[in-house]
């Protein structure tokens, strides 16, 4: 039967955690890695709604792409998330920035191969930016509406300082700080999922085009393929798609 052990082990040959960023927090954060799975759920964030769910499903562990811990605990409240999966004897395994920044698979290769930019490498060592390319130039507004359509998007922003592009730069999640490498690696768009006013003002000012995706839309796009990815190496386990977890981001 298979273990927590096996399943971290997996993880390792693709997105070690010695990769993670210093300021994370990933790899095994609550349970032991003796316990034996035939039931696992993924979700982008651990919530008290996917802490349910995972206790109606019968599950024994939640892999999470954002850390369940962050920061140390100083307390333990009954309601808590950290609690109710330690009181439903339920694990957590947290893959975060080593994720981001795998060549292999990961957050920002699923997200790449989702909206048709190929050729894809990491742009820039320790940092979460990867550029590539699209098969062809493409007006700005198209690929707009194509990352809109293939990450399932009710509404994102975008900008038009470049009427056409190719040379795609990703950055999942909050990666709006990367505008500055993606300029200077020649990038025609930025493709994040969170960006400050004021480096919407330095890509206007640098001639490059930002999509914004939002952080939910720009990183659920790797747990669909990560859970496909689990059961094709476990086949005694049951890997299952969150159904309860959502930004719950409307547009108006």
């Amino acid at each position: 039967m298979t273990k927590i052990s096996d399943i971290l082990k997996f993880f390792e040959s693709f997105a070690p955690c010695e990769n993670a960023m210093d300021f994370d927090n990933v790899g095994l954060l609550v349970g032991s890695e003796s316990i034996s799975v035939t039931k696992a759920l993924l979700a982008l964030d651990i919530t008290k709604d996917v802490v349910l769910e995972a206790k109606q499903m019968g599950c024994e562990l939640i892999i999470s792409h954002h850390p369940v811990i962050f920061t140390p605990i100083k307390n333990l409240e009954k309601d808590c998330v950290p609690y109710l999966l330690a009181q439903n004897n339920i694990s957590a395994i947290c893959m975060h920035t080593n994720l981001d920044l795998s060549t292999e698979f990961g957050v920002n290769t699923c997200l790449a191969k989702a909206i048709g930019v190929e050729n894809l490498s990491l742009a820039k060592c320790g940092e979460c930016l990867f550029v590539g390319s699209l098969e062809k130039e493409t007006p700005i507004d198209e690929f707009a509406l194509t990352v809109k359509n293939q990450l399932g998007c009710k509404g994102l922003r975008y900008t038009d300082v470049k009427s056409v592009v190719k040379t795609v730069a990703v950055s999942s999640g909050s990666g709006g700080s990367n505008i500055f490498d993606a300029a200077d690696i020649g990038a025609d768009v930025l493709v994040t999922g969170e960006i400050k006013h004021h480096e919407i003002n330095a890509a206007n000012e640098l001639c490059i085009n930002i999509i914004d995706a939002g952080h939910f839309k720009s990183e659920d796009i790797v747990i669909l393929p990560l859970a496909n990815k689990l059961s094709d190496k476990f086949s005694d386990i049951t890997f299952t798609k969150s159904k309860a977890y959502d930004d719950f981001i409307k547009f108006v």
